[in-house]
């Protein structure tokens, strides 16, 4: 905190309302304030909550807040540390999504489409431990999908005393797996979910099913294509590694933490093509994947499309420390052969997430989380819908559903990568799966089509780009 009257201040709240049976950030013992106040007064009237800024949006009420949480929602004495959410307002009287990336929340306004399909409101978190949203001093133990889905529960409490419909979680990616894990540990919370390529690593020692994926996806020419490629770039190793040294010296980017800029290398090539099938439109990507004799800029230019090399250096990898830190912890990561690169690997085995957080931070695997939450979703789903993309790798390792789910549904987009979405489906899985999520959300679009409710915003739809590293869900 900027000041310790401050620290002290929210402490003092925090302790008196997080209790057991007042999860609520002290919203029970706030004055109930009337419908018709405005709704900025009414958010900010929530203990702990804090406006950083209110932006306009057609339409819309948009705020950018602070949160005050406890860093151990077991121990909330123990600290508080501010965490970064938005709220686009539309009214009290629609739905209510919950939104998270799984990372940094943009302070873009923006929609997702669950907001779009049910024309609501959207909250969207940041994850804790993702800068600003980080306590000081770091204790990395509390970066736990259990103490994040304790923020979530915590907001929920709060909001839902002014936004009282239904609310639907979701997220795209590590943003799909919180919304589950969310659900997870509080199953009651929200009407529905829908979880976008959202990968489940139920067994990191096991990862067979990307070695399949691998093997079949796209056609024999493509990959064959890619295979050749990724083996040029290694066999051109010096060449490209001095480049990628000269180009970081020039842009004042290092690799102390993953050892060095060939090491840094060996990792992006590897990281080729599994980046070219999570990304990269496939019915027009696999005849721009250059031959063996390409020349070293095209080399370099198609490589930093596909993979990005500042994506690499430790000012490309530090942003994204909470994710790899949580990736070699619970959540798993991808393992996958490399028999077309045989004889050309110095550093077998690097890719992974402890090369990408600092030494001084410790890792130890918990390998009862993910089988925890695989088990609960197969046995206990309500409500929940998952879309993934035929072509995009995390797919591989997918939720599943049991006996034991109700109205639940996993979908898959055709010929889709890690953008897949439900306006992407077929035509009978999308309007299934829209039907369900309006059921969900307790609205209903004119005549009773499935269709979404809201109209096109320019300045809330604008897909909004931003480059991350590959091996990042």
């Amino acid at each position: 905190m900027r000041k310790a009257t401050r620290w002290l201040l929210s402490l003092a709240v925090l302790i008196g309302t997080a209790g057991a049976g007042s999860v609520s950030a002290g919203a029970a013992t706030a004055a109930e304030p009337t419908k018709t106040e405005d709704i900025k007064a009414r958010i900010l009237a929530i203990p702990g909550m804090s406006l950083i800024e209110e932006k306009p949006v057609d339409g819309y009420r948009y705020f950018v807040l602070n949160y005050t949480q406890p860093i151990d929602h077991r121990h909330p004495s123990k600290g508080t540390f501010q965490q970064r959410l938005t709220l686009l307002h539309k009214s009290v009287d629609r739905p209510t999504v919950f939104f998270t990336s799984g990372y940094n929340v943009s302070t873009t306004p923006s929609r997702s489409e669950p907001t779009k399909i049910i024309d609501g409101n959207q909250v969207s978190l940041e994850y804790r431990y993702f800068t600003p949203s980080r306590p000081a001093p770091t204790d990395w133990k509390k970066l736990n999908i259990r103490q994040a889905a304790d923020d979530q529960h915590r907001i929920f409490q709060a909001l839902h005393r002014i936004y009282r419909k239904n609310w639907i979680d979701t997220g795209g990616s590590k943003g799909g797996m919180t919304a589950t894990y969310y659900r997870r540990f509080f199953p009651h919370d929200m009407n529905g979910t829908v979880a976008y390529v959202a990968p489940n690593d139920v067994r990191n020692d096991e990862d067979s099913a990307y070695d399949r994926f691998f093997k079949t996806v796209g056609t024999a020419q493509c990959r064959a294509d890619l295979a050749a490629i990724e083996r040029e770039a290694l066999v051109r190793r010096k060449e490209m590694v001095g480049r990628f040294q000269t180009w970081a010296d020039k842009e004042k980017q290092t690799f102390e933490t993953v050892g060095g800029a060939d090491r840094a290398y060996e990792v992006m090539v590897t990281d080729l093509v599994f980046g070219f099938w999570q990304y990269q439109p496939a019915e027009t990507a696999c005849a721009e994947v250059p031959k063996p004799s390409v020349s070293t800029d095209g080399l370099w230019a198609w490589m930093d499309k596909v993979g990005g090399f500042d994506s690499y250096t430790d000012q490309g990898m530090e942003p994204y420390t909470p994710y790899y830190y949580q990736a070699g912890t619970q959540l798993g990561e991808p393992g996958y052969a490399y028999p077309n690169l045989a004889g050309l690997l110095k550093y077998p085995g690097i890719n992974n997430s402890r090369s990408f957080v600092p030494k001084d931070i410790p890792m130890r695997f918990d390998k009862r989380a993910m089988p925890d939450v695989d088990h609960w979703v197969r046995h206990h789903a309500h409500r929940m819908m998952f879309v993934n993309g035929q072509f995009d790798p995390w797919s591989s390792e997918h939720f599943e559903l049991g006996r034991g789910a109700r109205d639940s549904y996993v979908f898959t987009v055709p010929g889709g990568n890690h953008g897949s979405n439900i306006a992407k489906l077929a035509d009978a899985d999308r309007t299934k799966a829209t039907a369900e999520l309006l059921d969900w959300a307790g609205v209903q679009a004119p005549g009773g089509t499935a269709t979404p409710l809201a109209p096109y915003n320019k300045q809330l739809d604008k897909q909004e780009i931003r480059r991350m590293p590959l091996l990042r869900p």
